[in-house]
């Protein structure tokens, strides 16, 4: 499985062609797809990445939902239908879709933030502003990951 670690910035040339951390790339090496897969993310100004893998994982826990309900229909919309494959050049970069650069207000610059099985990319301010509020939320939490995971209501 990928790992992907540490925050690196690149530069975003103007045709939107933008270098993945060579650690990252090395993350996705052997998977089906000799690229990232990235999309909206849903909660945040930001575009989600991940290998081929990751995405099977989704939607294989897209499959445990009733395939008719609302939930899995919002979840596959906001996730698949708005996915897009990019392959990496002989350079190891990506060209990011305009729409998705618009999403994460993403001009010159690219932060690459390792979240451990996936990596999102943002606008390099606002990744040091999220990480900062991400870190104060994450004090108030500390003893959750000495906890079983809670049972997933969203499925039921």
């Amino acid at each position: 499985m990928a790992l992907f670690l540490s925050t690196y910035i690149n530069r975003v040339d103007k045709k939107g062609r933008v270098s993945v951390p060579a650690r990252y790339r090395a993350a996705l090496a052997g998977q089906p797809f000799n690229g990232v897969i990235v999309f909206p993310s849903y909660a945040y100004p930001a575009i989600e990445a991940c290998g081929v893998e990751f995405l099977e994982g989704l939607q294989q826990r897209l499959g445990g939902f009733d395939p008719f309900s609302e939930v899995r229909d919002d979840l596959a919309a906001s996730i698949m239908s708005d996915s897009h494959e990019l392959a990496f050049d002989g350079e190891g970069r990506i060209v990011l879709p305009q729409a998705l650069m618009a999403h994460a207000d993403i001009t010159a610059q690219a932060a690459f933030v390792g979240q451990g099985d996936r990596f999102q990319i943002w606008e390099p301010g606002a990744a040091e502003r999220h990480k900062s509020a991400a870190r104060q939320r994450a004090a108030r939490h500390r003893g959750l990951l000495d906890r079983p995971r809670p049972v997933d209501e969203a499925r039921r």
